[in-house]
């Protein structure tokens, strides 16, 4: 069965991203009634902590050494991870803004699996190389300030090109943004943005 990958990102179920992301999937699940949708919430999902074996295990891997038992065990859980991605044709990433970047579960998500020989590999001759097949993906980023038509009360949108180039370096790079915002302030301004994007995604829903 095909499958779709939600990587839900934010803590409130009543956040932006997560009404944005409740609307794509309804329209998709009428587009695609036979597709299977994988939700992996980011804030319920057990995921190692970047220390200790799961670091020694990146560098031993980089060194072409062998895994001890503690190695070999938190690798296979960031190649659990990492395959949950791989096997899925489409991908759906719902987040916040947060101080500008990214929510640390999300930073971690992708501390996990980006790993040699698992999501990329190096080549001395070519440089690093994308392990994964690249597959339609779609980020809804909900934010404080309106970074779509620059009333964005001077602030720097560091999540957009971080996830684009995080996503290109594991060679996904068919990747498109829905931004929602703003989400703060006048009411009339929020409306009107969160009306866009729905639009938006529920057109992308239907031929996604």
């Amino acid at each position: 069965m095909a499958k779709l990958l939600h990587l839900s990102c934010s803590p409130r179920p009543d956040s932006e991203s997560s009404a944005g992301a409740r609307v794509f999937l309804d329209g998709f699940r009428e587009a695609r009634p036979d597709w299977d949708i994988d939700v992996m919430d980011l804030w319920r999902e057990r995921m190692p902590e970047f220390a200790g074996p799961i670091v020694e295990a990146k560098y031993a891997r980089m060194k072409a050494q062998a895994f001890d038992d503690a190695q070999r065990d938190s690798f296979a859980e960031a190649e659990r991870m990492a395959t949950r991605l791989s096997l899925a044709e489409r991908v759906l990433i719902s987040t916040p803004m947060w101080n500008f970047g990214i929510p640390y579960k999300l930073k971690q998500w992708f501390d996990i699996i980006v790993q040699p020989g698992l999501t990329f590999r190096f080549d001395p001759a070519t440089g690093y190389v994308p392990l994964l097949k690249d597959r339609p993906t779609i980020v809804i980023l909900a934010s404080g300030s309106d970074f779509v038509t620059g009333m964005n009360r001077g602030r720097t949108d560091m999540a957009t090109p971080y996830l684009r180039e995080a996503l290109r370096f594991i060679g996904i790079s068919d990747v498109r943004f829905v931004p929602i915002g703003p989400t703060t302030g006048p009411a009339g301004p929020i409306l009107a943005a969160r009306e866009t994007a729905y639009r938006r995604l529920g057109e992308i829903a239907t031929w996604f």
